[in-house]
């Protein structure tokens, strides 16, 4: 899942600000929004998915985006903290080990959508957060390492 501002409005002391969503899933299924928060309530504009979502999940969307919505809000916006204003993280993708550590979990990750008939580097995508870019060059550092295979046969 990725959260990350499309724009923001300011009218004296009120911000509205809206957010492009994205969940990626395994199987190639995808689901993009446009979600709006405005005095720390957030509410969906526009909701894209591929296959199209069922209405159970239709509901359910909103609780699935509801956390990482409020964490790329930044702090004091999250309802949950209290109104304290206390830091909330801007990170809206998991934190990722770097290094040695990293490439092994990614060849890992490469691996099982593999097994499983899954698109590795989507599944990639979805464990690190990143994009397709970065995590083409995170595969690539693991290949590099001896964790997966070289992509082609040397003659």
């Amino acid at each position: 899942m990725s959260v990350w501002p499309a724009w923001e409005v300011r009218e004296d002391e009120r911000a509205t600000s809206w957010f492009t969503v994205r969940l990626a899933f395994t199987d190639g299924a995808r689901i993009d929004a446009l979600a709006v928060v405005c005095e720390g309530c957030a509410s969906l504009e526009e909701v894209r998915s591929q296959p199209a979502l069922s209405l159970h999940d239709l509901a359910e969307l909103a609780e699935w985006i509801e956390e990482p919505l409020f964490e790329a809000c930044g702090p004091g916006v999250d309802p949950a903290a209290g109104g304290d204003g206390s830091a909330v993280p801007r990170r809206a993708r998991p934190a990722w080990p770097p290094g040695v550590e990293g490439r092994w979990l990614v060849a890992q990750e490469y691996r099982a959508a593999q097994e499983g008939g899954f698109d590795p580097v989507l599944a990639v995508m979805c464990a690190t957060g990143h994009s397709r870019r970065k995590s083409l060059r995170l595969i690539s550092q693991a290949r590099d390492s001896g964790f997966l295979p070289p992509r082609h046969a040397r003659r």
